[in-house]
Parts: structure tokens; sequence; C-alpha cells
């Protein structure tokens, strides 16, 4: 290793592989990444009812769009290893806080997966973005399959889920390995009961994989996830819970003719991968499944190095 990274490495505690993935980026960005007059870096959008979406809009105007969609109960913040990576790489990158999550409106209705969906559309309508490669991970993951299978043409070139909650979580007779309804009852007893708490158990413990043994714990990333689910409102929170792990994402999956990816680990305890990833990348016309030993459900923030560059050939492919 370089000494001067090793140096770095020292003085922040910072891993071999997190090094390595700051290596990896250009020393600076694209020229053609500077503002240019009239761009909008952030800012928020009304949608019909009054919902006010907080997004952020980076890079090039003229470059392919990567839009992230979060999980629950996070912000667009929780894609910041990806953002950066992909603005370094000369991409117009953006994400936006789903309605209820983050620093959107705290709504008391619309927080379900047919209006989620319809705010990403008029999100991207009131941006005008064409073309898009649409990346979503968990809950988010469920929102751009049903945004995808409904977007006008042109609006969409390829799809990403990460960890995906597609096709659906419950378990039910014609999904007998889902989860049963007391797993999703215990996630809503617990937002009632102590949000604050549940949001620091699970990232201390099944989401980023810490209660593995050997698990490398970063509190940082814990300290970020709570922060994050802080933001949101508690019933937006409560309402999505239902809309994650009760809708049916089948119809729409088969729908989707762009090319797709699905990325997932199969130590994944959030959303279970036999039940998830593979039946997903079946159901979908042009989809390529990449599984990941070992890692967890929030990989692509504690493996940026593994999951970022994936992504990249994805793109380019």
């Amino acid at each position: 290793m370089d000494e001067r990274l090793e140096i770095t490495r020292r003085a922040f505690g910072m891993g071999a592989a997190a090094v390595a993935a700051v290596a990896a980026l250009p020393v600076s960005f694209p020229a053609s990444a500077s503002p240019q007059p009239g761009d909008r870096m952030m800012g928020t959008f009304k949608v019909a009812d009054g919902t006010e979406l907080f997004y952020k809009d980076w890079g090039p105007r003229d470059a392919q769009v990567i839009w992230f969609h979060h999980g629950w109960p996070l912000s667009a913040d929780d894609w910041d290893s990806q953002m950066i990576f992909f603005l370094h790489q000369g991409y117009r990158v953006i994400a936006h806080d789903r309605r209820g999550h983050g620093r959107s409106t705290q709504t008391y209705t619309g927080n379900e997966m047919d209006t989620y969906a319809a705010d990403v559309a008029a999100l991207v309508e009131h941006i005008d973005v064409k073309g898009a490669i649409h990346v979503g991970h968990s809950t988010g993951g469920g929102e751009v399959a049903h945004y995808v299978a409904r977007a006008k043409p042109g609006r969409v070139s390829k799809m990403v889920l990460i960890g995906a909650v597609p096709p659906v979580m419950l378990k039910s007779e014609k999904n007998p390995g889902g989860l049963p309804i007391e797993v999703f009852d215990g996630i809503r007893a617990g937002v009632l009961a102590n949000r604050a708490q549940l949001y620091i158990d699970f990232p201390t413990g099944p989401f980023y994989g810490y209660n593995r043994p050997g698990a490398k714990i970063s509190q940082g990333i814990i300290d970020n996830w709570y922060r994050q689910g802080m933001m949101g409102g508690i019933k937006a929170h409560y309402d999505c819970i239902k809309a994650f792990s009760e809708t049916d994402f089948t119809d729409d999956l088969k729908k989707i003719e762009v090319p797709s990816l699905v990325m997932h680990g199969d130590d994944d305890q959030i959303v279970p991968y036999a039940d998830s990833a593979p039946l997903s990348a079946k159901l979908l016309k042009n989809a390529t499944l990449k599984t990941y030993k070992g890692l967890p459900h929030g990989m692509a923030t504690t493996h940026p190095e593994v999951i970022n560059p994936d992504l990249l050939a994805f793109i380019k492919g």
C-alpha cells in the first residue's frame, strides 16, 4: 500500500478495503460536472396532494442519469457511497426522500406503493429526466419495480434491485417461503412502543449483519441509520411496513422489459434471499442475478468497494 494511504488508514481507522475504494476514485471531478447557470442541485417539489418531496440532483445536465431509491425508514442520504462514486465517474445522480421520510413532508396519507410510484413519476416529469437507470434498495426496490412497470416510454433505460423486497415478503398460501405476519407486527409494535430504540437495534443487529460473529462494526454507520430514521414521520413509517411487506410486485416484474440487475446478499436477514432475488430474476424478462456470499441487507453501505464496481459494469454494459 502507498505510504500516504497507509498514513491515512491509521489516522482515520480505515480498513484496507475502504482505503482501496477511496484510492480508486479520481483525484478530481470531471470538468463537465462544474455547476452550470440555472442548475438546481437540490430542492423540493410539491405533488398534487400538497406533499413536498426533497431531492438531490447532482452532476452534468447532459450525463446519463442514475436515480437512487432508499429503503425503510431511511432517506436519500443512505446512498452517499454510491452518489459520490458515480458523480466522480461523470454521471448525473439523483435521489429523493420518499414521502414521510427524511426531509420530505411527514405525510398522514399516501404511504403505500401506488402513491410512492406516482410521486416518482411526478418528480421525473418535473425534472424531465429521460433514459434514467433506477436503482432501488429494499423498500426502494419495490418502489422502483412499481414505478418502472408504469413508466412512460423513454423514461427508463435500466433497473437495479439491491436487497429488494419483490416479489412479495409476506407468507401466504401463494408465497409459502415468505415471512409470517407476526414478524411485521413485531416491527409495527416496536415503532409504536419506542421507535428511537428500534432504530438503534435494527442497524446494530441484522440490517448490516453486525450481529454476526466477527463482524466489523461501524458506530458511524449505526448512528447515521438512526439519524436518517428519526428524521421521518412515525405515521408514514408505520404505514410503510404494510407497503413493503404485503405489496405483491409479481405483475410489475412480469411487465418490465428493460435490462435489469438483481443484487442480493445471501446472508440478508431483513429480506431473506431465497424468497426474493431468485424469484424476481425469474419473473423479469431481461434480468441478471448476482448473489453475494455472506453479505448483509445493507451491503451497499458496508461493502461499496464490491457493489459500486458491479453497478458500474452493469450501467456501462
